[in-house]
């Protein structure tokens, strides 16, 4: 609330009133204007004062004082102690005034006779475990003798299912089939498909019945479940014998086509056009190192084909990502996997696979001690071509090939110790020397990123470290200047195969 503050001038024939400032929460402000009164008007105007003071009336010399000011400004100041002393004062008063906190005496009842206890009990709703139901009943007295045994229900209707690393045997035995009945049906289902090849989650209907007496399990009277995705079976005892039938369903394996305009974005507009999210991330793993994704227009069109099974009961199941591919403007890329070798890659449809990065070091967490060139030998103590790079790595750390290719050495190689030398496609080989055992034989063939050994120290070192060559048409070279990136090319027979399975997927 604001506070007016004025001055009030006296002279001549009426009164001036300076309006100075008005008093808001964060202080004084600047405020304006003047009012001009009559001294014959002085006394009978209609002044607002809105409750406080007549502010032309004569000052009092508590007027100035502040007895409430803002605690939180002017710190320490005599104004802040007064309010100081304002807020001690009231809060004492409240506290000298208030009433007493004494507890407030109430009236216990009296304790209820054993007969009017039992007449509540009686009438009250009570748990089914003590026959609870309402109405008027007789409390349990002497008279009431306790039964031997309680009669069981003559059969249980039961559901179970498996868990991940769960076992067909085991999940009955939870539901309370005897463990020589659960592994007969694990022994009959495995006519269908492996017990353990089950999907987890599948759901277990089962019935067990009547059991001889309490101290063996209950007999498996029915069981149903879904073996594979085109086949359900069902047990049913029949004069004592348990024996399966199968039902099978009827599957359409018609792969899933999806294509359409990237728009915002690939994996958006595949996920919205029915692709399902791991697909769509396939894909784009699958198209990214022949075709920048990011820097795609919105009118770019994306295409996949995905093996779909769809049952007859409703059921969706995908498959893996058969075909992927990309047009924008003049640009195509179109590509399928194919295996050769041992390896499969995604080819496009002249035969050429995508482009894959070797690796950059041949043990894994090493330091680099020493590079190509001329050095200070450390044991013959003269300068020497060193012509390779040296990785220091802990003793029996394993050494992997840098890209795929075929062992043409491996043994002991004078001052390199035991070492093995490999070649690969385009003329380059590398070698790895020093080793503390082989893991290959000569002639052999390795894939990129296969341990063909583990470090070790044999031959003149100084101590266990990995000698890393790289050969061109025989020549050493520096690691740094060669990349093993490499492609494959289908040819011959091969690419005929490839291309007749690449128009049986897409139909051109």
């Amino acid at each position: 609330m604001n506070n007016w503050a004025s001055t009030v001038a006296w002279g001549g024939n009426g009164i001036r009133a300076h309006a100075l400032y008005f008093r808001n929460d964060a202080g004084f402000g600047f405020g304006g204007g003047t009012a001009v009164l009559s001294l014959d008007n002085a006394i009978t105007a209609n002044v607002r004062t809105f409750g406080r003071a007549n502010p032309i009336s004569k000052p009092s010399r508590f007027d100035s004082v502040d007895f409430v000011p803002d605690l939180g400004s002017q710190i320490g100041t005599r104004t802040w102690w007064r309010g100081v002393a304002t807020c001690t004062t009231l809060c004492a008063m409240t506290w000298a005034l208030a009433p007493g906190f004494r507890p407030l005496p109430g009236t216990v009842p009296a304790a209820m006779p054993a007969a009017a206890y039992e007449e509540a009990r009686a009438q009250s709703i009570a748990p089914l475990a003590w026959g609870g139901d309402t109405g008027r009943h007789m409390g349990a007295t002497d008279a009431v003798q306790a039964l031997t045994g309680t009669p069981e229900r003559p059969s249980l209707d039961l559901s179970a299912s498996l868990g991940q690393g769960d076992g067909l045997a085991r999940a009955l035995q939870r539901a309370g089939v005897g463990s020589a009945e659960a592994q007969r049906v694990a022994t009959m289902t495995s006519d269908v498909i492996n017990p353990g090849e089950i999907a987890p989650g599948t759901a277990l209907a089962l019935t067990l019945g009547r059991r001889a007496n309490r101290n063996v399990a209950r007999p498996l009277d029915s069981l149903a479940f879904r073996a594979r995705f085109d086949m359900r079976v069902s047990f049913a005892r029949a004069n004592g014998t348990l024996t399966m039938q199968r039902h099978p369903i009827a599957v359409d394996s018609t792969p899933l086509r999806v294509s359409g305009k990237a728009g915002g974005g690939i994996f958006m507009a595949a996920t919205a056009g029915g692709a399902p999210s791991s697909i769509a991330q396939q894909y784009i793993r699958a198209i990214a190192p022949k075709i920048s994704i990011d820097n795609l227009d919105s009118d770019a069109r994306f295409d996949m084909v995905v093996e779909r099974d769809r049952a007859a009961t409703g059921e969706v199941r995908f498959g893996k990502l058969l075909y992927v591919g990309l047009s924008q403007g003049n640009r195509a890329t179109r590509m399928i996997e194919w295996t050769i070798g041992g390896r499969t890659q995604w080819y496009d449809l002249s035969g050429v696979s995508q482009m894959r990065p070797g690796y950059t070091m041949p043990v894994a967490n090493a330091r680099k001690t020493s590079g190509f060139g001329w050095r200070m030998h450390p044991l013959l103590r003269y300068s020497r071509m060193h012509q390779g790079t040296d990785y220091g790595a802990a003793y029996g750390t394993p050494i992997r090939a840098v890209t795929d290719g075929t062992v043409n050495y491996a043994g002991w190689h004078g001052g390199h110790g035991k070492m093995v030398k490999i070649s690969h496609s385009g003329g380059l080989g590398s070698g790895y020397a020093h080793m503390s055992s082989i893991a290959v034989a000569p002639g052999a063939r390795v894939a990129q990123g296969q341990v063909i050994g583990y470090v070790g120290s044999t031959g003149m070192s100084t101590g266990a470290h990995l000698h890393f060559e790289v050969y061109r048409s025989g020549v050493a070279v520096s690691p740094t200047s060669v990349s093993f990136a490499s492609q494959s090319l289908l040819s011959g027979g091969e690419l005929a195969a490839f291309r007749s399975k690449f128009r049986s997927i897409t139909g051109s």
